[in-house]
Parts: C-alpha cells; structure tokens; sequence
C-alpha cells in the first residue's frame, strides 16, 4: 500500500501559528462576587443606618427629611433592593472596564484614518512606513492590518505561489488576526445585555412582593387606612424604579458598545480589502 504524504508549505504552517487565546475571565468572576457583597453592606450599614430612622430603629420610619431619609426609604423597599443594587453595581463596573478596553481598541486615531494613511504608503510600495502606521495606531485595526502587512512583505518575495496564492494567503492571515481581536472586544457584553432584561424583572418582582406584603397588612388590620397603605405601595415601587434605571443604563451602555464594535469591525473588513487590492494592483 502506497504511503501517503502531507505536504506542508511555510505559508501555511505559518498561517496555522494562529491559536485562540486562552483567556480566563477573571475580572468577571472576581467583580460579580464583589459586587454583591458591596451591595448588601450598602443596604445594610448605608442604607439601613439607624440615624436615618425614628428612634434609631430601622422597623421605624424614615426621618423627616434630608439625605437619610431617602436612604431609609429605599431600605423599606424590602429584600430585594441590596440585590438590584447589587445588580446596578455590575452593570456600572463593566461598563466601566468595556468602556476602558473599547477605548484603547479603537487606538491613537480612526481605523478609517489608517486605512487611508496605509492605501498612501503601499501606493507607493512601501510597506515598512505603513507598518509604522499601525505601530503608531496602536488599536485593533493596527494589529489586524500589522499581522496582513507582514504576510503581505513576505509574499512580495514568495516564489512559490501565484499571485492568486498569495492574495489567498494574506487574506487568511487577516481574517485569523480578526478572529482573535473580535472576541476580546465582545467580552462581558453578555452581561449588559442580561442585567438589561433581568434588572426589570427583579424589580417588579420586588415591587410585587411589596405590594402583596402592603395590602396583607390592610386586610390583617381591619379599618382600612388610605396613609399606611400609600406608604407600603411607594415602598413598594422603589424596587421598579430601581430595576428600570439600571435596566435603562446597561441598554443604553450595550448599545453604545456594540455601535463602537461595528465601527471597529467595519474599519477591519476595509482594511483587509485595501491589502488584497494593492497586491493585486502592485505585484501581478
């Protein structure tokens, strides 16, 4: 029986380098726990302060007015707010972190900016000054465009492959380079888009249990009395308006991320257009 061999050419070996990054979320699994914790010592110790209740008793009402009073007004809201401030808390500190990373993703100056200075210099066959471009962009536009110029140098010099080769050839280099930048600008963004579906439901989920607690006590008490029972149900809704002002920032904040991703991903796909054109055009 004939023996059988795989032929492996440089191009492709190095084009088979690419291996997905190994990144452990650890961010995530050390600010959720945090937050949590954070949000039931508010609750608790800011929140739940005695000096914010008559006669220091947090079974009491709420002060009169200023600040604590509206702290203990929201600690009546039952035991579902240290959970949506949890919650509010998680939200803020990915957007914070996506808000970071997206920042420094995007680079010194526009994707679509380099693109243009990079289509100048290979124009112009030359190749190193619009490497330097990308070292001096320093986003994920630089990086993707960085990985496809060198394959795009070292296809200059292939004698091994057509031209249609090594059109090929750079374009896998680009499309491995952009598989391992999208998913690092994605991370964590499956958190917003939870916390803005959940966050509504845990707080009408609170504001029913409040409701439910406020007209038991009614129907437990005999007379009924309009004052205690306006009170129970603002209680109450302190869980709604909760839910919905932190379900509100992770939409408005998800949205913001991914209209910035697609703006990334837009200036990639025309940057890798822009290489394969240019060898196509320059070194036929």
């Amino acid at each position: 029986m004939a023996e059988t061999k795989t032929t492996v050419t440089a191009a492709t070996a190095k084009a088979s380098s690419h291996q997905p990054k190994k990144s452990s979320n650890l961010f995530a699994t050390l600010a959720v726990p945090i937050c949590l914790v954070i949000g039931f010592v508010i609750f608790y110790f800011v929140l739940g302060n005695p000096a914010n209740f008559e006669g220091n008793n947090p079974d009491g009402h709420p002060i009169a007015d200023g600040v604590g009073h509206w702290f203990a007004t929201v600690y009546k809201g039952g035991f579902v707010v240290p959970i949506l401030i949890s919650v509010l808390l998680i939200c803020l500190t990915f957007v914070i972190e996506r808000f970071l990373y997206l920042s420094k993703a995007k680079g010194k100056f526009s994707g679509s900016e380099l693109v243009r200075k990079v289509q100048y210099h290979l124009a112009n066959k030359n190749v190193d000054a619009a490497l330097a471009e990308c070292d001096k962009q320093k986003g994920s536009v630089g990086n993707v465009l960085k990985a496809g110029l060198k394959k795009y140098k070292e296809m200059i010099t292939n004698t091994e492959l057509d031209t249609d080769q090594k059109i090929l050839t750079i374009k896998n280099e680009i499309e491995e380079t952009t598989a391992l930048e999208l998913p690092m600008m994605e991370k964590n963004l499956v958190f917003l888009s939870t916390i803005a579906s959940v966050a509504t439901l845990l707080g009408l989920f609170g504001t029913v249990l409040g409701m439910i607690k406020a007209f038991s006590a009614m129907s437990n008490a005999g007379a009924p009395d309009s004052s205690q029972l306006a009170l129970g149900i603002s209680e109450a809704l302190i869980n709604t308006a909760l839910g919905i002002g932190t379900s509100a920032i992770a939409i408005i904040m998800y949205n913001y991320f991914t209209t910035n991703i697609d703006s990334i991903t837009y200036a990639i796909d025309e940057s890798g257009f822009t290489l394969t054109q240019s060898f196509a055009a320059n070194h036929k």
